[in-house]
């Protein structure tokens, strides 16, 4: 965890990074009165953040946060949060929010990364303006959602999220479009607004409820965030099954939290997940598809994936590939999934590029040739047409989980059927193949699989595609006299691998 040095870091006395002189001058005198409730005298000062040498029991003594503690401001001088490392329209959305008399904060996963020492990857700020009073504001401005009322300000690319403090949901509330309770717990509409306080409680970890002030540049604690951001532990505000039950999608974010901060779940915050699991099937499967990209292409994946078998959530999230699970886990299936996540975690280390839909395709691809293997024996089908009907099952079935889009569905099919096409190199095709927009995607789904099966037919093939990349024409035409003539014959099938047996029983 860094710490503060001979760092350069903007004192709160220096020149903000945006507003100019006059708009200084008028920010001091429209500044909103401050609420009383922030009693400067319950100021306390806290160094950088640094790892503690409190033990586990001691750390465990303290679980889920269930009411508000006394408040905690950290002043300018004793954080490293400097306005160098904020984003400068986020910067323009709080100086204006405060200049015209309302509170704005840097509120969630930005105030914990900087606090770590991490560049944020977006910033979100938190008001009491109310979503009208926001867009009256910015013209760049846009409502969205109805579960969640929130306020998009627009800087071409990049989107600044600004939410109303919430309130808590102790009174009732006649309008539905405030509030909204399923049977279930699940909140079905969170638009009570409220005050910071309230606000910090209703939020989901210790660890994202830290308040950046820009009205003086400290920082607020209310739920003792802090002190877990120093201790490596991600907790629960509140009782855990009843706020995963108000939104069953935190059990998947502790977990992401947890790999990406490379900390550990406190045992309060982790002893429902495995009951309450299966109350993902009741998230919408868009809203799924987002929060897997988040989980999986986040320079994190395979710490992610072991993780998440280990709450038993992965079999929630895809249940086509959780369902032929092996009780060694060794598998070509299981060996591709751990190979294709760490080499997506390797890319994305060094800031290249990953594709979603060749994550998913080779994530998949067993099922499909398992299930277009059965449809071929059982229904006296034509390998190609079996092949054809498996991927529509397989994708069918796994979208009720996960919406995976058309967009992407479309290239995974593609990768898919190339691997079909790719044995077929006489004539022409060889080169005609490797013209298709999709034939690299589908190379290094087939080094995967040679890499996992170890067939020697396979492992040829891959070597042979490789070294055909690399060649010069001439040395291609050669390559592919050396086939010889052999008959066209139908697509032949994959080899059928041994990923079936053994499989973990399923569970009751």
């Amino acid at each position: 965890m860094p710490k503060r040095g001979a760092r350069d870091t903007q004192a709160a006395g220096e020149r903000p990074v945006t507003p100019s002189a006059s708009e200084k001058k008028s920010e001091r005198k429209t500044r909103h009165e401050q609420n009383t409730r922030h009693d400067q005298n319950t100021r306390q000062t806290k160094k950088t953040v640094r790892p503690s040498k409190r033990s586990d029991a001691q750390t465990q003594k303290r679980t889920s946060v269930t009411k508000q503690e006394s408040i905690t401001v950290i002043p300018r001088a004793q954080h490293i949060i400097s306005r160098d490392d904020i984003s400068e329209n986020a910067l323009k959305v709080l100086y204006r929010l405060n200049k015209n008399g309302y509170e704005a904060y840097l509120v969630g996963g930005g105030v914990r990364d900087l606090l770590l020492g991490q560049k944020p990857k977006d910033f979100d700020i938190t008001t009491n303006a109310t979503p009208e009073q926001i867009r009256k504001l910015f013209r760049n401005c846009r409502l969205v959602g109805r579960r969640f009322r929130l306020a998009h300000i627009m800087f071409g690319p990049e989107i600044i999220e600004v939410a109303t403090f919430r309130g808590h949901h102790d009174q009732e509330v006649d309008d539905k479009n405030l509030s909204s309770q399923a049977q279930n717990g699940m909140l079905l509409r969170d638009n009570i607004f409220g005050s910071i306080e309230e606000d910090a409680i209703r939020r989901d970890f210790t660890v994202n409820s830290l308040y950046y002030n820009i009205d003086d540049f400290s920082v607020r604690d209310y739920v003792n965030g802090l002190q877990d951001l120093k201790e490596g532990v991600i907790r629960l505000i509140g009782d855990p099954e009843t706020r995963y039950r108000e939104d069953p999608v935190r059990m998947i974010r502790a977990v992401r939290f947890a790999c990406k901060l490379n900390m550990r779940i406190e045992p309060n915050t982790a002893e429902p997940i495995h009951r309450l699991a299966p109350l993902l099937r009741e998230i919408p499967s868009a809203r799924l598809f987002e929060e897997s990209l988040k989980l999986l292409q986040a320079g994190y994946g395979y710490a992610t994936y072991k993780m998440l078998n280990q709450y038993h959530l992965f079999e929630q999230l895809f249940p086509v590939i959780a369902s032929r699970f092996t009780e060694n886990g060794d598998s070509p299936m299981e060996k591709v999934i751990e190979q294709v996540l760490k080499n997506t975690d390797f890319r994305l280390k060094n800031d290249k590029r990953v594709n979603p839909a060749f994550l998913f395709a080779a994530m998949l691809w067993y099922p499909v040739t398992e299930h277009a293997e059965k449809l071929s024996q059982e229904g006296g089908l034509a390998y190609y047409d079996a092949f054809a009907l498996a991927m529509n099952d397989v994708l069918d079935e796994q979208c009720r989980s996960i919406a995976i889009p058309k967009r992407i569905t479309t290239t995974m099919r593609d990768i898919w059927m190339l691997q079909l096409r790719l044995p077929r190199r006489q004539g022409r095709r060889a080169n005609k193949l490797m013209e298709h927009p999709k034939f690299r995607a589908a190379f290094d789904l087939l080094e995967l699989r040679a890499n996992v099966e170890h067939r020697n037919e396979l492992q040829e093939l891959a070597l042979w595609w490789n070294d055909f990349q690399q060649a010069n024409a001439q040395k291609q035409r050669e390559m592919i006299s050396e086939l010889g003539s052999a008959p066209t014959r139908r697509r032949q099938r994959p080899h059928r691998s041994s990923q079936s047996g053994n499989r973990k029983p399923n569970k009751s």
